[in-house]
């Protein structure tokens, strides 16, 4: 997959990804209880981001290799720390912060808006809003770029999970801009969920974490081609976009009519 997607390709979107097959997800025909908190659940948990016992150990854990070391021991996990601010209006099950903690749960962290951490500035921390997803990851003064492949620009980002709406009170919180801010190279949504007055490349957050994973392999490993190691990220948001479609036509769902700028 070419790390910057096409402007719009809303025929196989998923086409060039490499994503696992979800039909197990297809065989779940009845809710059960989440094995943390109890409640009624069809595929996974979007409280405790766990998945039902029946798809347990079965579905995708988002990791790469990050270091080999004398005795080949090898530390899979992904390159930087995830932090997701999720506003406390934000509707639970119409959320995609559950998919990003749910497929990557060692390297991701939600937290309910105003309850988030204190960030420590001396920490290669960036912020990134979904909805403002636009420009590249990478785009700073030359003199701070880094280009290694052993070491990341930044070691953790952090996520707003709302609507636009919603973001601008997360954004003016005096804890998160402190924090540098970076946009992400222009990708089109191809998220469902209708946002009145916002573009198609307001992403879906499951869609801005993968693409700044794919833009900083890009940026920071210039001689070695991405190999869709994050695409799995999208495995939840790819098994919901065919439902979605097998019941409306694309053209027909007011999310896809959104003007691209």
């Amino acid at each position: 997959m070419n790390p910057k997607h096409n402007l719009l390709n809303d025929d196989e979107p998923f086409k060039n990804l490499k994503i696992d097959d979800w039909a197990i997800l297809n065989d779940i025909d009845q809710r059960s209880l989440c094995p943390v908190c109890k409640k009624s659940r069809k595929y996974f948990c979007y409280t405790c981001y766990v998945p039902v016992n029946e798809l347990r150990g079965r579905i995708p854990n988002v990791k790469v290799v990050i270091h080999c070391v004398i005795g080949y021991l090898f530390y899979f996990q992904l390159p930087i720390k995830i932090d997701i601010i999720k506003h406390c209006r934000e509707i639970d099950g119409k959320s995609t912060a559950a998919h990003v903690a749910l497929l990557a749960p060692d390297d991701v962290n939600v937290y309910i808006y105003p309850c988030i951490p204190d960030y420590d500035q001396s920490e290669r921390i960036k912020h990134l809003d979904p909805c403002m997803c636009r420009g590249t990851v990478m785009d700073e003064p030359s003199p701070k770029k880094v280009h290694m492949a052993q070491e990341m620009p930044i070691s953790r980002a952090v996520f707003i999970d709302s609507t636009w709406n919603q973001s601008r009170g997360i954004y003016k919180d005096q804890r998160l801009r402190a924090l540098p801010c970076v946009v992400l190279e222009s990708r089109v949504s191809q998220f469902w969920r209708h946002q009145k007055n916002s573009p198609r490349w307001y992403l879906a957050t499951v869609e801005a974490v993968h693409q700044l994973l794919v833009e900083l392999h890009a940026a920071t490993t210039k001689d070695e081609k991405y190999q869709g190691q994050y695409d799995n990220l999208l495995f939840l948001f790819h098994f919901m976009y065919s439902k979605i479609h097998d019941l409306y036509k694309h053209e027909d769902l007011q999310a896809y009519k959104r003007p691209l700028k």
